[in-house]
């Protein structure tokens, strides 16, 4: 049951249609953009991953070393000690590390389908420890008092959900980590529910329990409690193995709206959707029985990760189309619209 309106020039942007920030790099992949309006132009918030030019028979990858300076570290590919299965983590002697340093890029579009960068607006790098494997997955919740950006914080010891708070996306206040490892996928509703702030997150735990979505409260967008889960994996289905959320919902007459994705045992990422009581988004109106949208065309079954349509980032265009911006098989940006009338109409409300 797709119902997604692909944009018919997709992919938007691929790898090699930007240059490298960090030096001796080339850039693997394009994943998975936060999105919002400013100056009347649709900017992405893009999570641009860069590793060194690979050379025969080694395995590199960037770190941030203590002082905070960029490291490649080498492994040869035959070393006992190195687990390289995975194209996204490598396993070296019990230790983990991502074979790609992520960081934040901004783009902008005049027609949601031609994006370029603008020399005002510099990249976002990881500072610190908590930070030293990257920043990655943005999500950005348009405020009246600015922009607040939620995105996963990754270390050797922990992921975890941190937060800053920009009114240009020049000078931008730090908050620190915010939802404690392990955490991801956070995205802040835009506006206040009574007087608290929601937002939802996904602690993971495998030993008891999974990743699954939750929600919390909060009184200024940084201290959050409250915590409860409201929507867990389905064995059997397309959502059996993990799930978050997207982007921030949108409000709708029937609740609060949110496109969220969901995983198999074989790792295809598809979107679904969650409605939410609007007095009490913890509670869970509806969720949809099969995907909206599934990974179909070329571009989103082969890539980098293939099988993967992950979204974090859409705007509202009008009262029923929503903008999404989707990352596709780990590589590629790709635009799509959703008729909110037509999701809904896939819940039997």
């Amino acid at each position: 049951m797709d119902i997604a309106k692909r944009n018919p020039a997709n992919p938007l942007l691929r790898p090699s249609d930007l240059k490298p920030r960090i030096p001796g790099m080339e850039i693997t992949c394009l994943l998975n953009p936060g999105v919002f309006r400013l100056g009347g132009k649709t900017w992405l918030l893009l999570r641009v991953a860069e590793r060194p030019v690979q050379e025969e028979g080694i395995i590199s990858f960037p770190v941030y070393n203590e002082k905070g300076a960029i490291e490649v570290l080498r492994f040869a590919k035959d070393d006992p000690g190195l687990d390289a299965s995975d194209p996204r983590v490598i396993g070296y002697r019990g230790q983990d590390y991502l074979t790609t340093l992520s960081y934040l890029r901004l783009v902008c579009s005049d027609d949601d389908v031609h994006f370029r960068e603008d020399p005002a607006f510099p990249p976002i790098f990881g500072e610190g420890f908590q930070e030293s494997f990257g920043i990655e997955d943005c999500r950005v919740a348009t405020m009246e008092d600015g922009f607040w950006l939620t995105f996963t914080e990754v270390s050797p010891v922990a992921v975890g959900v941190g937060l800053i708070h920009t009114r240009d996306f020049k000078s931008l206040t730090r908050e620190g980590m915010i939802f404690p490892p392990h955490n991801k996928d956070c995205a802040l509703f835009e506006e206040k529910v009574g007087d608290r702030w929601f937002a939802f997150h996904r602690p993971s735990s495998p030993e008891l329990g999974g990743n699954y979505i939750w929600i919390a409260e909060s009184p200024d967008r940084i201290h959050w409690g409250r915590h409860r889960c409201i929507a867990t994996t389905r064995p059997g289905r397309w959502d059996s193995v993990r799930i978050g959320a997207g982007a921030a919902p949108v409000r709708t007459e029937k609740g609060w709206l949110e496109i969220y994705h969901g995983a198999d045992e074989t790792n295809r990422y598809c979107l679904g959707a969650l409605l939410l009581d609007l007095e009490d988004p913890a509670r869970v109106i509806a969720r949809s029985e099969e995907p909206i949208m599934e990974p179909t065309a070329n571009y989103e079954k082969t890539g980098f990760f293939g099988n993967v349509i992950f979204t974090n980032g859409m705007y509202r265009r009008d009262e029923d189309t929503l903008q999404v911006f989707y990352g596709a098989s780990d590589e590629v940006i790709c635009g799509a619209t959703f008729s909110i009338a037509e999701i809904l109409g896939t819940l039997n409300l």
